[in-house]
């Protein structure tokens, strides 16, 4: 099983505007530690010509998405906190806005699995409708893929939400879109 991660951050200004405009340059060198990082699987990229495009959704011009799959959670917690990307994160609150809901969500999908964007916002929204579960967690939160599997002490679940099929493919697929783990800034 792979740990995929989606999180989300609603920009204070517009992303071409000069308030943001550090934060844009900034999604290059993130998003290349990312990919070099150990345990990087996947992450969902607008473009591979343009480095600093973000990916572009139905969800609202100022929101900025972050998504991507990871081998574990050492591997994905190594990045966000023991990385270059740290500091980046730590001055979230310069360009984005504070919000009282969850923004990031964490599941376990099957290796091999390319999870599409309407996945992970479903994920997002269960994780703010029911709390933590073996189905959308964070950090704070974990839970071990044998939760989701019904392990020792785990309450079932499954993977797939309202039991639709999980879309297939290989990692590194052009349907991906990209932001910088500087969108990850949202924590």
């Amino acid at each position: 099983m792979h740990l995929a991660q989606l999180n989300v951050a609603r920009l204070r200004a517009p992303l071409d505007s000069p308030e943001i405009a550090e934060f844009v340059a900034l999604l290059e060198p993130i998003n290349k530690i990312s990919d070099g990082s150990p345990g990087f699987v996947w992450r969902l990229k607008e473009s591979e010509d343009d480095p600093q495009a973000t990916v572009q959704h139905a969800y609202g011009d100022d929101l900025v998405i972050n998504f991507s799959v990871w081998e574990s959670r050492e591997t994905l917690w190594n990045f966000v906190y023991r990385s270059a990307h740290l500091p980046v994160l730590q001055r979230r609150r310069e360009w984005f806005l504070h919000v009282a809901e969850p923004y990031a969500v964490m599941w376990w999908i099957p290796e091999g699995h390319v999870p599409a964007l309407a996945e992970g916002m479903e994920r997002l929204e269960l994780l703010r409708r029911e709390g933590p579960t073996p189905r959308a967690f964070t950090f704070k939160d974990f839970h071990d893929a044998g939760d989701l599997l019904g392990g020792p002490g785990s309450s079932g679940g499954g993977d797939v939400l309202d039991g639709a099929a999980p879309s297939g493919g290989p990692y590194g697929s052009s349907e991906a879109a990209s932001l910088p783990a500087a969108a990850e800034a949202r924590k």
